[in-house]
């Protein structure tokens, strides 16, 4: 009896059949166990790899989130892949533009998982993926180089796809989730990395061109953060209450504290508040 699609390895002729993109994985590299896929992408990047190349991989053994959280990758069930980005606006632009790529991805992630999965998930501020208040996946960009002629950018991305809710360590099986889980029925990882790169590839395109009030339009409708009250944990263990107002015109966070004053917070940890 043949493997279901769902459970299959990833294999990069499988992968590039697949793809409808013009760039964005045409250079791909498939591993089946690396420290972590954004580290791999750099050293690629460093040896000249081309804008678009990807790297995905069955599991990580140092998968790592935002603030340098360990990210649980059991191998062959998740989706954990980096894409190198190289084409940038002029240096003049590229502050704000940096600025929108996590969270440009998090939306390229949402919009595929809907087509693949016909899951509604949203967005928290900045990048977290969550299917009602539990996490499906993230999104952590590296950059290097920036303002000069060798700037590159690094899109990780992790997603829990066929992982069980038995399979996640204790501490995290009240707070994450998975597409199989949610659906009640596997996900073929193939079909939604083509699905995550195309998406990716429009908006990455759209954001080049300027078009960032569209990316913010998208990112609105999209965001659970937006009206909700939230705590705000930044560096050095500072924290801060209030309610999210709005997503401003550099993908910053406008906070209304509880003290009336509005701030304006571009890194930190957001916990929603019930």
């Amino acid at each position: 009896m043949a493997t279901p699609a769902a459970f299959q390895p990833l294999n990069a002729q499988s992968i590039q059949r697949t793809l409808s993109t013009k760039t964005f994985g045409r250079t791909l590299h498939v591993l089946d166990e690396v420290a972590s896929t954004n580290t791999h992408a750099a050293a690629l990047a460093l040896d000249g790899a081309p804008h678009g190349t990807v790297v995905v991989a069955e599991t990580q053994t140092a998968g790592r989130g935002r603030l340098g959280r360990h990210w649980h990758s059991p191998s062959g069930k998740n989706l954990h892949c980096s894409i190198l980005l190289r084409a940038m606006p002029a240096r003049e632009q590229q502050p704000l533009w940096l600025s929108w790529i996590p969270l440009t991805a998090a939306l390229a992630i949402g919009r595929a998982v809907q087509v693949v999965a016909n899951l509604k998930v949203s967005v928290k501020w900045p990048n977290d993926l969550l299917i009602g208040d539990r996490k499906l996946g993230g999104v952590l960009c590296e950059s290097s180089g920036v303002g000069t002629a060798h700037a590159t950018v690094i899109v990780g991305i992790g997603l829990n796809v066929n992982i069980r809710r038995d399979e996640f360590p204790e501490e995290l099986r009240e707070i994450a989730t998975s597409l199989a889980i949610e659906s009640q029925r596997p996900c073929d990882r193939t079909a939604l990395l083509a699905a995550l790169l195309v998406e990716l590839e429009t908006r990455c395109e759209s954001l080049l061109a300027g078009h960032h009030g569209d990316i913010l339009k998208e990112y609105m409708l999209r965001c659970s953060t937006i009206g909700r009250r939230v705590r705000i944990e930044l560096a050095h263990g500072e924290q801060m209450d209030g309610t999210a107002k709005s997503i401003e015109v550099d993908g910053s966070l406008r906070i209304i504290r509880d003290d009336r004053t509005t701030v304006d917070i571009r890194a930190g940890d957001v916990i929603h508040l019930r």
